[in-house]
């Protein structure tokens, strides 16, 4: 059997979120015999018609109102899966229990009314899920009666619901018209749909697969620490897996390591993905509750400080210098906020600059913490994800962009003091005839950004001046060789690419860096190793287009799972909110090539 699927369940109020899941497990075989005639008798009784996500609806003032205030959780077997279906609040007032309930998931159901098409609350919605990290969604437009089941709508709903997910780098796992009310195309293949031969919303579920989105890093966040006659007992809820007595461990974030010696709740030989687990050590080390248990070879970071997209719920505006309570795992710690990035404009889906986050708003922020936690970059990851708390109550959510790793932090080597040079800039700039300077070329895999980087260094070139480009694949197969394409190898790949490109600048001449680069603080920070020098130029390419270009199969390879954590795919591309110059790559190659000379000729000439 398929490991447990974790779905939840969105879109605007009255789109039918309760009635696709209830019609879901009623023709599924899944709601126990009499449910559905005592609801039938009750609704019979109060004088009101029974609508099925009365099913699912827990709460009285829900029945009355016919909206889901909280989110509903329902689990249910099939032969080959066991599922947990979440049914999450479409009111704007509810949406703190909406983020909630999408808080584990691994797939979303997004459902759009077939009249109504993709509203505001669509879009919102779409930017929490990939705020949170969810890849995948399957679309289900509902309601296909109320537009007499044309093809033609459902063809333009798919089309601009497809888009808007790619926007977001999420993708539309399946697009399905259906009507949740009748069961078209929710267990059962239409009958009044014969143009569409596509999967059924059970049929989506079932056929999902979670390997594309990179397997699970084993983790343990450890709940507690028992004393069991001489042995101190390590308790906590296992994600990935196998755990085997032998294996060792690695604890963030002290970083001390250890032996499992063996378990003490029934796991003889392995605990897998999703179990309880118990388990003593060989060495007789003190491990906290909070700390977070890791192979060594692939442990979590341990930082004090990261950068954060966040949903704030509280009517309190969150600000610089905040100061909140945070669980990360099952750790608890005081952080402050140190910058705030941007809030998201949920129509345009660009961040604004922002002193403050008011309530229901999403912004990408820095936090720096009282004390060094252990976190995860990749969603997938159980200590990816936070929430945010004040004066007890949780008043926000997030997920982990970037982590400034000790690494990382530590820019400069110890004892050392960096030679100055007899030739300064601007005796190389009078030489030369012009500035040097980077040109950072940022923006998908497969976007154009190596063909423009060297078609610009030939026209430089043939002007006289002295430029160079600085490719992300042949840096990989030099100096950058040695790394691998984990999240911390990524950031130390752009970091090593702006020092060396601040010292072709500094020589005089226009290092061309062609890099995905996809976070925004590592192209933040490799902003600030030249930050008089350096121009952010974001290649603009729809991931189809890019998809078409990619004459190595990266994409499809991704696709097929063969290449994990890929950009555009399984990994999210973070475009610039504010570029120095943004070119669309659609448009002929000279085209764009002349729009960069310009931007050069206008700022680097002495």
């Amino acid at each position: 059997m398929s490991a447990p699927l974790d779905v939840v369940f969105v879109g605007h109020v009255d789109h039918g979120k309760s009635t696709l899941i209830a019609r879901l497990l009623l023709d599924a075989g899944a709601f126990p015999d009499g449910k559905l005639s005592q609801l039938e008798e009750a609704s019979r009784r109060r004088g009101v018609p029974l609508e099925l996500s009365f099913l699912l609806d827990a709460f009285q003032v829900e029945r009355d109102q016919a909206v889901t205030i909280d989110a509903t959780r329902v689990w249910f077997r099939t032969p080959s899966r066991v599922y947990a279906l979440c049914d999450a609040p479409g009111h704007h007032e509810f949406i703190k229990h909406m983020v909630t309930g999408a808080s584990q998931a691994a797939l979303a159901v997004l459902l759009i009314d077939a009249e109504q098409g993709v509203c505001e609350q669509t879009r919102h919605h779409a930017a929490l899920l990939a705020m949170l990290g969810i890849c995948d969604a399957v679309v289900a437009v509902n309601k296909m009666d109320c537009v007499a089941f044309s093809h033609e709508r459902f063809a333009q709903i798919a089309q601009s619901a497809t888009t808007m997910l790619e926007e977001r780098a999420l993708r539309a796992a399946a697009v399905i018209p259906t009507v949740a009310r009748d069961g078209d195309n929710v267990v059962l293949r239409s009958q009044r749909m014969p143009w569409y031969d596509g999967a059924t919303a059970m049929d989506a579920l079932k056929s999902y697969d979670t390997a594309h989105r990179g397997a699970q890093p084993l983790r343990l966040p450890v709940q507690d620490v028992y004393r069991r006659g001489g042995s101190r007992v390590i308790v906590g809820n296992l994600q990935g897996g196998p755990l085997r007595p032998g294996d060792r461990m690695l604890f963030a974030p002290s970083g001390v390591t250890a032996t499992v010696e063996r378990f003490w709740d029934g796991h003889d030989t392995s605990a897998l993905d999703g179990d309880a687990v118990a388990f003593s050590l060989e060495e007789s080390l003190f491990i906290d509750a909070g700390s977070v248990g890791a192979p060594p070879e692939d442990a979590p970071a341990i930082t004090d400080v990261f950068e954060a997209s966040i949903f704030w719920f509280s009517p309190q505006e969150l600000r610089v210098d905040s100061h909140l309570k945070m669980r990360l795992g099952t750790s608890e710690v005081s952080v402050r906020v140190e910058a705030i990035g941007g809030v998201l404009d949920v129509a345009t889906y660009q961040y604004a600059p922002a002193e403050a986050v008011g309530v229901n708003g999403i912004a990408q922020v820095r936090l720096r913490c009282a004390v060094p936690v252990a976190i995860d970059v990749r969603p997938s990851s159980v200590i990816s994800r936070f929430a945010l708390y004040t004066n007890g109550r949780i008043c926000g959510g997030g997920r982990v962009r970037t982590a400034a790793t000790q690494r990382a932090l530590r820019r400069r080597s110890p004892n050392v003091t960096p030679e100055s040079h007899l030739v300064d800039r601007f005796a190389r700039a009078a030489r030369n005839g012009h500035r040097g300077g980077v040109l950072w070329l940022t923006g998908l895999p497969c976007a154009g950004k190596s063909t423009i980087a060297k078609e610009l260094e030939q026209r430089l070139f043939a002007h006289g001046w002295n430029a160079y480009v600085l490719d992300g694949d042949t840096l990989r197969t030099g100096i950058n060789g040695d790394l691998g394409f984990s999240e911390e190898d990524r950031r130390e790949n752009v970091r090593r690419t702006a020092e060396m490109a601040a010292l072709f600048a500094d020589a005089g001449m226009i290092a061309i860096v062609a890099l995905v680069s996809p976070s925004a603080a590592d192209r933040r920070r490799a902003r600030e190793v030249c930050p008089e020098a350096f121009h952010e130029i974001y290649v603009s390419t729809p991931r189809h287009v890019c998809e078409m270009r990619d004459v190595k199969g990266l994409y499809a390879g991704a696709r097929r799972t063969k290449i994990s954590g890929f950009t555009g795919v399984s990994a999210p591309y973070e475009r610039p909110i504010s570029p120095d110059l943004t070119i669309d790559a659609t448009l002929p190659i000279d085209v764009c090539v002349q729009d960069i000379f310009d931007y050069v000729l206008e700022r680097f000439e002495r």
